[in-house]
């Protein structure tokens, strides 16, 4: 391991001392909030089956590595991500910041949506910064590329965003816990939306982990369902035109298209253009974030899943996190994945607190492993074989409301955790 240790050194040479002053001073302030302490914090911030230890006489910090996309495709992920995280860290210490005495410190690397990079960032959280735990990142390549990294230094990886089931699935290992929902938990929320006997579905996605993994798992909730997939299509998620992907869909002629899409270069305004729903041809699809809603006017009426939208879920957490989110950014509402990211922030916090502030893994794991913790989105659970969140997800429809230049998902039901529970895929 010291070998490898020397090489990934030398590959992240280049970055110099610039990058790692950047990563420093980053690491405790938000994009452009404020970070004062939360006046109106509900008493019940945390579950009622922690409370906080009595202070340590060890104020050493507890360092956080937070890897996101600050730049490349999936900047917007990033930063929703990180001002989650940021709030979140907030809103479990009561505005302290500490635990148990120990003062929290973040230190965010942006991973460029490139896994060499990432890889590149996080050797350099755990050798340099010698960060207790990484929390991260925007892409499942990237964070794929990152998962060894966790096994080797032996240090607990909170995953958020990153969906690909293969995260906690084939290339999951006991360091790895994932706050972020998995691309079978959407599946079945997908699914469970269109598929029945008879209809006939297409399927579209980016030609990536995440767009791979996540047709998979749509294709077997939809089959056990009854349904039949005519076509499946993966496209460039580089490229700018899906004429000939489209095409290929509308000589099948499916009752459905349901499509799995995340970043920039959506396929919506193509399929408007070459009028796939005028063609008797159904778009389905996870309702995404505020700026690729905007592109959607088209598909008002259509019935999907979310994972997240601020009207929808209905607790004290997230009321607190949206009037947070308007007062320090501008009035902005928090977006699909701000939640995600204060969730794994919650999550840190309330390991840390059952540890009383050991950041020690052989600590951690334990006490993480069929944890419950409440969130913006209600209650989410670890299920203790492969460590992914088990949480509820929301059955919606776009609807065109006054004062909005998108379509709004309006909540149709809330699928509870139980409704939307994935496979073990680990086989570990």
């Amino acid at each position: 391991m010291f070998a490898r240790k020397l090489s990934r050194l030398g590959a992240i040479s280049m970055l110099g001392a610039a990058v790692a002053l950047t990563g420093c001073s980053q690491g405790t302030s938000g994009s452009g909030g404020s970070t004062s302490q939360p006046n109106n914090t509900p008493a019940a911030t945390v579950s009622a089956s922690t409370k906080a230890p009595a202070a340590s006489a060890n104020k050493t910090p507890i360092k956080i590595g937070l890897l996101a996309s600050k730049t490349g495709a999936l900047e917007s992920y990033g930063k929703q991500t990180e001002r989650g995280f940021q709030l979140g860290i907030e809103y479990a210490t009561k505005g302290t910041k500490e635990i148990g005495g120990r003062p929290i410190e973040i230190i965010i690397e942006d991973t460029e949506t490139k896994p060499d990079v990432a890889v590149q960032k996080a050797t350099k959280l755990l050798e340099k910064d010698k960060v207790d735990l990484l929390v991260g990142s925007s892409s499942s390549g990237d964070t794929l590329a990152v998962l060894p990294l966790a096994e080797e230094y032996k240090k607990v990886m909170i995953v958020e965003p990153a969906v690909a089931d293969s995260i906690t699935g084939a290339n999951w290992n006991k360091y790895i816990f994932r706050t972020a929902r998995n691309s079978s938990q959407d599946a079945v929320a997908g699914a469970a939306a269109i598929a029945k006997k008879g209809v006939k579905i297409a399927t579209f996605a980016p030609d990536s982990s995440f767009g791979r993994d996540g047709i998979a798992a749509f294709k077997v909730a939809a089959l056990k369902l009854g349904a039949t997939i005519i076509s499946e299509q993966y496209a460039d998620p580089k490229a700018t035109d899906y004429t000939a992907n489209i095409q290929k869909v509308l000589s099948a002629k499916p009752d459905y298209l349901f499509v799995v899409w995340a970043g920039a270069n959506s396929p919506w305004k193509q399929f408007q253009d070459m009028k796939v729903q005028q063609q008797g041809i159904k778009i389905s699809t996870g309702a995404p974030d505020i700026a690729a809603l905007k592109t959607m006017n088209d598909l008002i009426g259509m019935e999907g899943f979310s994972v997240y939208y601020h009207t929808l879920p209905q607790n004290d957490i997230n009321k607190w996190l949206v009037d947070e989110h308007k007062k320090r950014f501008n009035n902005e509402v928090p977006d699909l994945f701000t939640p995600g990211g204060m969730s794994a922030a919650i999550a840190a916090v309330e390991a840390l607190k059952k540890t009383n502030g050991d950041s020690s893994s052989d600590k951690l794991i334990p006490a993480m492993e069929g944890m419950s913790f409440d969130t913006p989105k209600g209650k989410m659970t670890f299920r203790k074989e492969d460590h992914q969140a088990l949480q509820p997800m929301y059955a919606v429809r776009l609807e065109k409301k006054d004062g909005f230049d998108y379509p709004i998902p309006v909540l149709i039901r809330e699928m509870t955790a139980d409704e939307t529970v994935p496979p073990i895929q680990n086989k570990k």
